[in-house]
């Protein structure tokens, strides 16, 4: 998926953020390497995908570990 249909990402949209990480960085995380990302890096790159919404205030942890699980399966799924 491509994000240059402009479409707004918010929080809730761990998937598509997911693949917005995925294709920032491709085959540079591997699954274990994901689950070792700070959250401070993560937020950063998560608030840098393009069309990206969401503030850091609105962040909680549940949304990160979210987003790296669909991270993971987007990985594998490229694989």
């Amino acid at each position: 998926m491509s994000f240059e249909l402009n479409l707004p990402i918010n929080w809730n949209d761990h998937e598509d953020i997911a693949m917005g990480l995925y294709e920032k960085f491709g085959d540079e995380f591997t699954e274990s390497k994901i689950y070792r990302i700070r959250f401070t890096d993560l937020l950063q790159w998560i608030l840098e995908i393009p069309n990206f919404e969401g503030t850091k205030e609105e962040c909680n942890e549940g949304h990160l570990e979210q987003i790296q699980a669909k991270w993971v399966y987007e990985w594998r799924d490229n694989q």
